[in-house]
């Protein structure tokens, strides 16, 4: 069995994320920053643990991820399992069918059995521990939510009040007064 970038990342853009939604929903472009991983390869992996409720989205300006249920729930098997990524060490994904002729091999038994101790595995292991481990090694999480601070192209210049009249009719009244 091998485990591709996709769960990799996955996994770490939700320990990430875990770490940081205290202070409020997390942009994904904060994520890609911090953890060297492209801005749409997050995009289309957090579309993937959204629709199988792992994460929220809050649109808007402030707005980001959070997690869709506490860490503590929120297993690795479930994020793998998200985003697609197969927990198989069998040949045939399964299906018993190792051998070109439909048969299966010698060693299927052995390879399904170790499946069955990984899936039990990453399911033992919570998003919350991951957290923890990761606080106990003294990850620095910025204690100040995300602004997004506006920046303006040139200064905001205030037009001068002027005691004028503002119209014809003004103007002609203004001269007929004195």
């Amino acid at each position: 069995m091998r485990l591709t970038t996709k769960g990799r990342f996955a996994v770490t853009a939700m320990i990430d994320l875990g770490l940081r939604q205290n202070n409020g929903p997390v942009t994904l472009a904060a994520i890609s920053q911090r953890q060297q991983i492209s801005l749409s390869y997050l995009e289309q992996l957090f579309g993937k643990l959204r629709r199988h409720e792992l994460v929220e989205s809050t649109r808007g300006p402030g707005g980001g991820y959070t997690l869709g249920r506490k860490a503590s729930e929120i297993t690795v098997a479930d994020i793998i399992v998200s985003v697609d990524e197969p927990i198989d060490a069998t040949q045939c994904g399964g299906k018993e069918n190792c051998l070109g002729d439909g048969g299966r091999c010698m060693t299927h038994d052995l390879w399904a059995s170790l499946n069955s101790r990984m899936v039990e595995f990453l399911d033992s292991v919570s998003l919350q521990k991951l957290v923890d481990e990761q606080l106990a090694k003294g990850v620095v999480v910025e204690n100040t939510p995300q602004v997004k601070k506006a920046v303006f192209a040139s200064p905001i210049v205030k037009p001068a009040r002027v005691n004028a009249p503002n119209s014809v009719f003004a103007l002609g009244n203004a001269f007929s007064k004195s």
